[in-house]
């Protein structure tokens, strides 16, 4: 465990310990995703990726916050949620600065900067910024 990175992706130039993490990354460049969810047939780039996501099917959540004890299925999850406790904030409005937990709350604040409303109803063509918005004003219908 030296720290040594040797092996080199030849189109990021990003770095890694072993040639098997190399061989891995490369499928980010390459879209390969050769890991099929045997349920949904949703495909992962790594078997770890596939494992996870197997915790979503089994209701296995055993990703736990040492705050809270609120448990999760994915990894990615909980490292989202422990931001709640610490309040970290590392997307940031390039407009106004105001910044969030999440960049899914970056996107959906954006797009009142922006005026997007990717949203629009089937049946009268009005458009909003936020999905719920939208199922809320289907109701009307």
């Amino acid at each position: 465990h030296t720290g040594e990175k040797p092996y080199s992706c030849i189109i990021c130039n990003k770095n890694f310990s072993s040639h098997s993490n190399l061989s891995e990354h490369k499928r980010v460049h390459t879209g390969e995703k050769p890991y099929s969810c045997s349920i949904c047939t949703k495909s992962f780039s790594s078997s770890s990726y596939l494992t996870q996501h197997m915790h979503i099917h089994t209701g296995e959540r055993p990703y736990s916050c040492n705050v809270c004890n609120k448990s999760f299925a994915q990894k990615s999850n909980l490292t989202v949620h422990k931001r709640v406790h610490t309040n970290q904030k590392i997307f940031e409005c390039s407009i106004c600065n105001k910044s969030f937990t999440q960049n899914g709350n970056l996107t959906k604040h954006s797009r009142f900067h922006h005026g997007e409303k990717p949203y629009s109803c089937n049946l009268c063509n009005k458009s909003f910024s936020e999905k719920g918005n939208l199922n809320l004003h289907s109701r009307v219908h």
